[in-house]
């Protein structure tokens, strides 16, 4: 007998205060800014208006905090999992990518044309990035087979990752995913099968 597909409602924590300035934040614990819990809050409505039945997060406390709306609506407990922890970006974290570029031109520009063979330095490889976020997407899925579960994370992390499940070259995820918007909905459905890309980038907010 087949196990059904999981559907996993991928999703960016809300804005922070670095995000907001474009600077890359990785492994430091950022808050959300005023908007990105008001981000939070409408993910919150979002999924009350949609259905879920489970919520994963990484770790880390923007995650958490973008997440939490969604769990009191819902009334369910978050699961926390460390593999769904945003990238270390190295020497760049904290910092804009221009900034970069005014001290290494050079690396910066490798960087822009394949950032996964040119990663910023003493950052963590991207390849084992994608593979932990993978991993433990796939964990989350066959837990919840048949089910919707929203899982929320971060933005390079989720974007090497669906390169991964849908067999894109993770250099170019740059190019291909220019970015995820804070707080909104990619849906993946993912099974033993493989993977299929629903929708990307939804927004939560009603329109007016």
């Amino acid at each position: 007998m087949t196990t059904a597909p999981a559907t996993l409602l991928l999703a960016r924590h809300g804005q922070t205060v670095w995000h907001a300035e474009n600077r890359y934040a990785g492994v430091s614990d950022i808050a959300l800014t005023e908007e990105g819990r008001r981000q939070a809050e409408q993910l919150g409505a979002w999924a009350a208006r949609n259905g879920v039945d489970a919520v994963w997060t990484s770790t880390v406390g923007r995650a958490v905090a973008t997440a939490r709306p969604a769990c009191e609506a819902l009334g369910l407990t978050p699961r926390r999992e460390h593999d769904l922890r945003e990238c270390d970006f190295g020497e760049v974290e904290g910092r804009t990518l221009a900034e970069f570029a005014a001290e290494q031109p050079e690396r910066a520009r490798e960087y822009r044309a394949d950032p996964v063979a040119h990663p910023f330095p003493g950052a963590e490889d991207p390849r084992a990035a994608a593979a932990r976020g993978t991993a433990a997407l796939r964990r989350i899925a066959a837990w919840h087979p048949g089910q919707r579960v929203l899982v929320v994370a971060h933005n390079t992390l989720l974007r090497l990752v669906l390169c991964e499940l849908l067999s894109i070259p993770p250099g170019s995820y740059r190019r291909v995913l220019p970015r995820l918007l804070n707080a909104a909905v990619s849906e993946v459905r993912l099974g033993p099968e493989g993977a299929a890309l629903l929708s990307l980038n939804v927004p939560c907010a009603l329109s007016s």
